[in-house]
């Protein structure tokens, strides 16, 4: 079963001369699928290479105008897998868009600090970035109808939706894939970046943040519960948010005098990811987490949603240090959306201070009658 991505509409779209696509994502989320995708979809001759083939590295080894034209022609899109491999990149793909103008490009990285850093200058103004995550909801209900997609809702919780997964057969399987991705992907990309030797540290901080999802949590406590300063702290959540493994959600103030300001929320792009980081696959009705899962899940779909669609808000949560709360604030072009997140059927009301002081604000309960509706909008 091939699942389309909604993200090729958008690259598709794009691929025009002169410009160079960045495309970006984990490990395994079907970057290359995507690209190979995107060549079928092309009518004119295209050439793809891979950055981890010693072949390729020979071919862009000589930069010079003459090598790359003798490469490139007739060649109408030039595809680069794992670009962040190729050394000077950045300059590479300077040259030849602007020597090389009937050639469009597409260069994909599963780091965006590495493929950036690598590309950086070089391609100010002459670049587009685009993420690719996971399998959304939306593109699996092109082949699940709604019953179907009510059926795999625990699994999604668990297992998460890296392709691989989803297309796979037993849990057991999902399980172990999962636990792979994280010890052979995710760690090995996040230890490669920026010279990081501390493995135990940084699958320490992992787990930390996997068991405090949808909580507060300060770069200070982290650090003393770690025996890290605040500063490593900071620094590895950073680099972790660049590999594409979680996501953070800061606090959303108008500096009023009882709004929380110094904390943050992290999420995980994968809810797989994050039960294979604690080791805990067990099925909900065992679980004592399925709130922060449930939560995690929709940030997490509402996210692959606006990078699929172009629609893009910022993203906050709420607290006052009285404990009134909300869940989600998204605010686009100045209007305040806030969104309480509930697993079960409670419909509580806003909290009467958010109420009193952003009267303007839209306040809505996502639950799992009206989820699907919501994640999509």
């Amino acid at each position: 079963m091939s699942i389309e991505r909604a993200l090729l509409h958008r690259l598709s779209v794009q691929v025009k001369p002169g410009k160079v696509l960045l495309l970006f994502g984990a490990r395994r989320v079907g970057k290359t699928f995507l690209m190979r995708r995107l060549a079928e979809k092309f009518s004119k001759k295209t050439l793809f290479l891979n950055g981890e083939d010693s072949d390729t590295l020979a071919l862009l080894h000589d930069r010079s105008i003459a090598n790359y034209r003798r490469l490139l022609n007739g060649v109408q899109l030039l595809l680069i897998d794992e670009a962040q491999n190729i050394p000077d990149i950045g300059q590479k793909l300077k040259l030849m868009v602007d020597e090389i103008p009937h050639a469009a490009i597409v260069a994909s990285g599963s780091s965006a600090f590495d493929l950036l850093n690598k590309t950086g200058e070089p391609l100010v103004g002459r670049s587009l970035p685009f993420c690719l995550h996971p399998f959304s909801q939306q593109e699996l209900s092109t082949t699940e109808n709604l019953l179907e997609t009510k059926q795999n809702l625990p699994a999604r919780l668990i297992y998460g939706a890296y392709p691989d997964v989803v297309l796979m057969s037993s849990d057991e399987q999902r399980a172990e894939y999962l636990r792979n991705i994280v010890s052979s992907y995710l760690l090995k990309d996040i230890l490669a970046v920026d010279g990081i030797r501390s493995s135990s540290k940084m699958q320490d901080l992992l787990r930390l943040i996997a068991f405090q999802v949808g909580s507060e949590v300060s770069f200070d406590e982290l650090g003393t519960q770690l025996g890290m300063s605040k500063n490593t702290v900071e620094r590895y959540l950073d680099l972790l948010c660049k590999v594409f493994v979680v996501y953070r959600l800061r606090p959303y103030s108008q500096n009023l005098r009882k709004e929380i300001t110094s904390k943050s929320k992290w999420y995980f792009y994968d809810n797989g990811v994050r039960n294979a980081i604690i080791n805990n696959f067990a099925p909900l009705a065992l679980r004592k987490d399925e709130g922060a899962l449930w939560e995690n899940y929709l940030i997490a779909e509402r996210i692959k949603h606006m990078y699929n669609s172009g629609k893009y808000a910022n993203l906050y949560f709420w607290r006052t240090y009285d404990a009134q709360e909300v869940d989600l604030i998204e605010e686009k072009n100045g209007v305040i959306s806030a969104v309480e997140m509930k697993w079960g059927k409670k419909q509580p009301q806003a909290p009467v201070a958010f109420a009193k002081s952003y009267p303007q604000a839209t306040y809505q309960v996502v639950n799992r009658s009206n989820y699907l509706n919501w994640i999509n909008s």
